[in-house]
């Protein structure tokens, strides 16, 4: 019996895929969804250009299609297969075992990213499983991105190799420049870019204490906490934000900054939401403007948080107390009855101040904040041009700043990332 034996019996979509054995030394497997992307040879470019690790790498690139897909995206499919099986022949000295799964040679399913993602990374385990790696990780990747020379040597060093980590978000930027795609475009990404990180210092500010960005293309976990974890869903968007929800309240869940991972700005109406679907509408014909969350809102959760960081909801006896002292905006989003029921049922299940926080915020987690924000945009708040709203952040967390350009103002975000 394997590490992960009663996961694979039963919580996969399909049985074996790759059958060649994996090597006892590997480390790492990167995982790949790839749809309508006969460029997919770029990112093996750009792995094969990274210093090797000090482990066994493999990469599963998981090429797939709508159940309707047209001619024109099945001859796609076909393009790619072959393209990466070029890419393997005429790389036979790469230091990364290459493998694509074609999901025209699997029973039809209604292909998404969530179910590609889910596909690739449960094939992964399942090669672990059979090595007796339970500390290997699966990195995963998108087919338009780029990636750091020290890529998977960081990935390796800083999680591969350190017991009591379980996972990592990857330091991503987009590029704000260049000929491959129109000006426009980069000026999109600039104001998309610069709303994430705001959200991620914003957060930082609240106090909560899992503050990690949820992009699929950059995220990295071991196998075993995986598995704990149920693995990846099968969401056709989204998939990212819900799975590593569930990996950071199982604990050893970091930012990995020493690196970086370069996803492209292009548009994409694959998903409802996200890079693609938010940079389509930014470059629009209506060019929308990039809104984002007052920060008003975060000052309203930092007030509640605060009852956390200083025991005042563990030691208190009068919840209805507490909850009438919380700003308007919260009260609105959480009523009195449920507010009690909550922290009671909370207390009851803790033994000290510790397991109590953690508890609270394993109610009160990424999915509640983002409902929260959700709901007190549409009454008690009104949405912020992204500069606007990032200047003023940048005042109350002590970066004074004069800077208006989004530009400007975003790589003044991304230092402060980098030093967090």
């Amino acid at each position: 019996m394997g590490f992960a034996s009663a996961y694979l019996s039963g919580r996969t979509v399909f049985p074996q895929l790759i059958q060649e054995r994996p090597d006892p030394g590997t480390g790492l497997i990167i995982v790949i969804p790839a749809y309508n992307e006969p460029q997919v040879t770029d990112v093996l470019d750009s792995l094969s250009e990274c210093t090797p690790p000090g482990c066994g790498i493999e990469v599963i690139i998981v090429v797939n299609s709508p159940l309707l897909a047209s001619p024109c995206e099945r001859e796609l499919q076909k393009v790619t297969i072959g393209n990466i099986l070029s890419w393997k022949y005429d790389h036979p000295g790469s230091f990364f075992r290459l493998h694509a799964i074609d999901s025209t040679e699997l029973e039809p399913v209604d292909w998404a990213v969530g179910l590609a993602r889910k596909t690739g990374m449960d094939e992964a385990v399942r090669r672990f499983d059979q090595v007796g790696k339970p500390d290997g990780v699966i990195v995963s990747l998108d087919a338009d991105c780029r990636v750091e020379a020290g890529y998977l040597a960081e990935i390796c060093n800083q999680l591969y190799k350190i017991n009591g980590r379980s996972g990592c978000s990857v330091y991503f930027e987009h590029p704000l420049k260049g000929e491959a795609f129109p000006d426009n475009y980069y000026s999109a990404i600039t104001r998309y870019e610069l709303h994430l990180r705001y959200y991620f210092q914003g957060l930082s500010f609240t106090g909560f204490p899992w503050v990690h960005h949820t992009v699929g293309s950059a995220i990295a976990v071991k196998a075993l906490a995986y598995v704990k974890a149920g693995g990846m869903n099968r969401r056709k968007a989204g998939e990212d934000f819900y799975f590593v929800q569930k990996l950071v309240q199982g604990g050893g869940y970091f930012n990995l900054n020493t690196t970086a991972v370069y996803p492209s700005p292009r548009a994409s109406g694959r998903v409802p939401f996200g890079t693609g679907a938010t940079i389509g509408r930014l470059t629009g014909i209506r060019g929308e403007v990039m809104l984002t969350y007052n920060i008003e809102a975060f000052r309203d959760l930092k007030r509640l948080f605060s009852l956390v960081s200083q025991e005042l909801l563990y030691n208190s006896a009068d919840e209805t107390c507490l909850h009438a002292s919380l700003p308007e905006s919260v009260r609105s989003f959480i009523s009195g009855e449920e507010w009690s029921r909550r922290i009671r049922e909370i207390r009851m299940n803790t033994s000290g101040e510790k397991s109590f926080a953690k508890r609270f915020y394993s109610w009160f987690n990424m999915f509640m904040i983002v409902k929260y924000m959700n709901s007190v945009h549409r009454g008690f708040y009104k949405k912020l041009p992204v500069g606007e709203a990032a200047s003023e952040l940048l005042a109350e967390i002590g970066h004074k700043s004069e800077l208006k350009d989004p530009s400007d103002l975003l790589e003044q975000f991304r230092g402060l990332e980098r030093a967090f």
